[in-house]
């Protein structure tokens, strides 16, 4: 699909490659993804951003950037492994639009921001691989029964390296009063995967862990690319903090943009 350059002074486009599972699945996360993958359109607008719907990896060249949104798991064949029998909706041509789209706009410096299986997809095309399915741990990560107003996740809290481009969504750009460095930033998350990352791919560095050790968030040293295991789209979180991520990402690609000319 080609994509017409962003008028000047326009809104940034941000591209995010369309969910292609229906909802109709009898498997009930299919239906939850392909509502998350909603709620992320409607923030990247309210975040002053043009959300672009991709259905194909062609002609991304009036893009400004580009989220990689949730959804079923990765064909463990794309990190040599087989499947234990423990995926969920295994999806051959959603694995290779959101890795084309992804390759493509890492290859030309568009900025990447990846979501749950946007953060595992990051992995694995840069070389890593992933646990297929999470043994139960001192960290909740999935909530098989839902609290009441509290959604399908678990919740808990994570700290952000100070500095990372993560931390910088969050509102968090420079270093402590005082201090050379950066202060790390927790936030409360929305958690609700059964797979994680495993061994961590060369040139990708870790920005959040876990209590459990579980990586939270990556990122590219070398590139704006960055990628978080939660969910900043979730309903249940406070608007202000569900806005916050998505308008700090528009306007960092509304400044590349700019700069590049």
């Amino acid at each position: 699909m080609q994509i017409p350059a962003r008028p000047s002074g326009g809104r940034p486009r941000i591209g995010l490659p369309v969910r292609l599972s229906s909802s109709l699945d009898p498997d009930p996360r299919v239906g939850e993804a392909n509502g998350l993958f909603d709620y992320i359109v409607e923030l990247v607008r309210e975040g002053g951003g043009e959300p672009v719907p991709l259905t194909s990896a062609g002609g991304l060249g009036g893009l400004d950037g580009v989220v990689l949104p949730g959804g079923g798991d990765l064909d463990p064949r794309l990190y040599g492994e087989e499947d234990s029998g423990t995926c969920y909706d295994v999806n051959q041509e959603q694995d290779e639009l959101d890795l084309a789209v992804a390759r493509q706009c890492i290859d030309v410096g568009l900025p990447v921001l990846g979501i749950c299986r946007g953060h595992q997809l990051l992995n694995v095309l840069y070389g890593g691989t992933l646990i297929q399915d999470m043994d139960p741990g001192t960290v909740s990560h999935r909530e098989p029964d839902p609290v009441h107003g509290s959604g399908p996740w678990a919740w808990h809290e994570v700290g952000i390296a100070g500095g990372s481009k993560v931390a910088g969504l969050y509102g968090n750009t420079g270093p402590a009063a005082g201090s050379g460095a950066a202060a790390a930033v927790t936030v409360k998350i929305a958690s609700g995967h059964h797979q994680a990352v495993a061994r961590v791919a060369e040139g990708l560095v870790v920005t959040a862990v876990a209590d459990d050790g579980t990586v939270e968030a990556l990122e590219d040293p070398e590139r704006w690319v960055a990628s978080v295991q939660w969910h900043p789209e979730a309903l249940e979180l406070p608007a202000e903090e569900r806005q916050a991520p998505f308008r700090a990402f528009v306007e960092l690609c509304r400044s590349r943009a700019a700069a590049a000319g």
